[in-house]
């Protein structure tokens, strides 16, 4: 066993500890450790007496779901006859989607090892293997490739920081070759790739954009946001976390009465919701506990329930989308499909294609500081045209940047 690969196995084996540690104190340990408990027993169960083929779906989260999503519906469309068996490696993503109908089987995904991936794969007897974006688990794509299982990754980005470039990344190229196919979402993932002598590359682009045009078409109407609109202009705050909060105030304070805001924020919890209030200052209504009569009245609409974001946006005359002050920006997607200009922070965007793309555009504005948001949303504000030529370039942009599910789709044909 080489050095890199005695190192993988000995963090797994203490990342397993150390769950079994932090459960009792961690809630999302706790689900993780909970959620694993006698699962591969409940794998064997659950596809006992199947005879269908089975196509395995693995994401490791919510986003990672939301990007594999297209790929599972068009699948399912073209290939009645297969059966879904959908995977997580976190709580964000399994304790959300553990009922979605668009899968046959919701599992988590047992702890990697040699063992494991045996026993999973032994159970499940995936026809096909699709992993979403950023899983690269030795032991299963080890066994995977052994047992000449077709594997994809769909929507991939690669950086040039990652192991696979570094040169002690040996064992980590290694996995790359356990893939049948790897469809990246850009030209420089490509590249980077070749450097390294991984070939068997194609450029797909983003499921992203295929998933939130769906979305779009399928938008629910939600009667108390609307009544909470009126007939003003509204500011839709996405995903947003404390240190937006503080951004945004002064925007809010300053336009009070002549505009609405509704923010669904990151972190439902009390606190959270208590440090958003009272850094606005204006009159805030929480969506579990207004009415349409008492909705009209607010300034601020607090939506603290899931769910309901993508729908909202539709209301948006411009958007704001958080995590940028913190480890990374959200998903600003689900805004710029609707044709609003979409703000967010100027710090930890650059990595996400999309962001760099819409501002690029002129469909997106980075913004520093409080100030900074005031003076790019004034001018917006105060020209209607400008407000709805930013619009305009958002939703081009994600039109022109549909397709990647049809493309990886035709490929998957061919191996169904």
């Amino acid at each position: 066993m080489s050095f890199q690969k005695w190192l993988y196995t000995l963090s797994l084996g203490g990342y397993a500890a150390a769950l079994r540690l932090a459960a009792p104190l961690h809630p999302k340990a706790r689900q993780m450790v909970a959620g694993r408990r006698g699962l591969l027993e409940q794998i064997r169960t659950g596809l006992q007496g199947n005879t269908a083929p089975v196509v395995w779906f693995h994401c490791a989260s919510l986003g990672e779901f939301e990007q594999g999503r297209p790929l599972i519906e068009a699948l399912r469309e073209a290939h009645p006859d297969h059966k879904i068996f959908l995977t997580f490696f976190s709580p964000s993503g399994y304790e959300v989607r553990q009922g979605y109908a668009g899968a046959d089987w919701v599992f988590y995904l047992p702890l990697d090892s040699p063992a494991h991936a045996r026993q999973f794969l032994d159970a499940v007897q995936p026809r096909l293997a699709v992993f979403v974006k950023y899983e690269f688990w030795h032991y299963y794509l080890q066994e995977l490739h052994r047992r000449q299982i077709p594997t994809l990754l769909i929507s991939a980005i690669f950086r040039h920081n990652q192991l696979f470039f570094k040169s002690h990344g040996a064992f980590y190229r290694q996995m790359l070759g356990y893939f049948s196919q790897i469809f990246v979402q850009g030209e420089e993932s490509q590249q980077l790739l070749s450097s390294i002598g991984v070939t068997h590359v194609q450029v797909a682009g983003d499921t992203r954009f295929d998933r939130v045009l769906s979305i779009s078409r399928q938008t629910k109407e939600i009667p108390l946001a609307r009544a909470f609109a009126q007939d003003k202009p509204v500011l839709v705050v996405g995903s947003s976390w404390p240190a937006d909060i503080t951004v945004l105030a002064p925007l809010v304070q300053r336009y009070q009465g002549r505009i609405k805001v509704i923010i669904a924020p990151h972190e439902l919890g009390e606190s959270g919701l208590r440090h958003t209030e009272d850094t606005l200052g204006v009159n805030s209504l929480r969506y579990s506990t207004a009415t349409e009569a008492t909705a009209a009245a607010a300034d601020v609409l607090l939506v603290d329930t899931i769910g309901l974001l993508s729908s909202l946006y539709a209301l948006g005359h411009w958007a704001y989308v958080g995590g940028s002050f913190g480890k990374g920006l959200h998903n600003t997607l689900e805004a710029a499909v609707w044709g609003i200009p979409v703000f967010f922070g100027n710090r930890n965007y650059q990595k996400f294609a999309e962001a760099r793309d819409l501002i690029r555009r002129g469909g997106a504005f980075a913004v520093a500081n409080s100030a900074e948001l005031l003076a790019s949303f004034g001018v917006l504000f105060e020209d209607e045209e400008k407000r709805k030529a930013a619009g305009a370039l958002s939703a081009d942009y994600v039109r022109q940047q549909a397709g990647a599910t049809a493309h990886i789709m035709h490929y998957l044909n061919k191996l169904l």
